[in-house]
């Protein structure tokens, strides 16, 4: 009996001990896990912030070259030259920054989208997408068919003839919608337009193909054509004159004014 007792005793130590080593490489586990957790985030945190210089160091030449997707209307090779070579040196196909391109593109005044990506190892494929000119904004300036002002060196117009708007720059839209809507009065009437101007005081004058001048004031300008249409046939001109402008700001008829006839 007593001999059974003492190997008792021993199985019981010996179980203690397995308990005690457990419970030991449990709490050993306990602060080495975090360890690991803390090491792999500081890993993949010295990856991410040096990652751009990683890929610069691949490169091996910067961006050299480039290909248009399409025939542009205005834009020639020498702007898109000029245009990438403003500010630092490119980089090369991992260092260089497309949004960066795109800003030196749309510097262009008559540019309105870019559309660029890089082609490896060392070239752009760049889609240009120009405002196209609908009216002369101030003579010196282009308004876009959606009321845009830009500007553009007249002689890359070649023999387009446009309308001439005129108006404060705030006011392209407004100035631009007016056109449509008066030429469209006009055209019904049998009259053509050639230029629309207003002022800072929100007042209308237009010009006919005639070179007649409209003073229309502000406010509605359709009953104001209605009683220039009436009155037209009978305004006589002077000899060796012309019609130089008519002004319907008044409540009822209207003042006119006439120029000599240059030969």
């Amino acid at each position: 009996m007593a001999i059974f007792r003492k190997k008792n005793s021993t199985n019981v130590r010996l179980n203690v001990l397995k308990q005690n080593t457990s419970a030991s490489s449990r709490k050993g586990l306990v602060f080495i896990k975090p360890l690991i957790v803390l090491l792999c985030a500081l890993f993949l945190f010295s990856v991410y912030s040096n990652w751009q210089n990683t890929l610069e160091s691949w490169d091996k030449t910067p961006i050299r070259a480039y290909a248009l997707t399409h025939k542009t209307q205005f834009t020639t090779n020498a702007d898109i030259r000029n245009a990438l070579s403003k500010g630092e040196p490119l980089k090369g196909y991992f260092g260089q920054n497309i949004q960066e391109v795109k800003n030196r593109l749309l510097s262009i005044p008559w540019v309105k989208e870019v559309v660029v990506r890089k082609l490896y190892p060392d070239r752009l494929s760049i889609t240009l997408i120009e405002h196209k000119p609908f009216a002369i904004w101030n003579d010196n300036y282009f308004v876009s068919d959606q009321g845009t002002i830009f500007a553009l060196p007249k002689e890359r117009l070649g023999k387009m003839e446009l309308p001439l708007l005129y108006g404060p720059d705030t006011e392209g839209k407004k100035v631009l919608g007016a056109w449509n809507k008066i030429r469209a009065d006009l055209n019904a009437r049998k009259l053509d337009l050639t230029s629309v101007s207003v002022d800072s005081r929100g007042s209308w004058t237009i010009r006919l193909s005639n070179q007649v001048e409209l003073r229309l004031g502000r406010g509605g300008w359709t009953s104001k054509i209605d009683r220039f249409v009436t009155i037209f046939p009978e305004i006589n001109v002077p000899e060796g004159n012309r019609l130089s402008y008519v002004d319907l700001r008044y409540p009822h008829g209207a003042a006119v004014g006439f120029s000599p006839i240059k030969n």
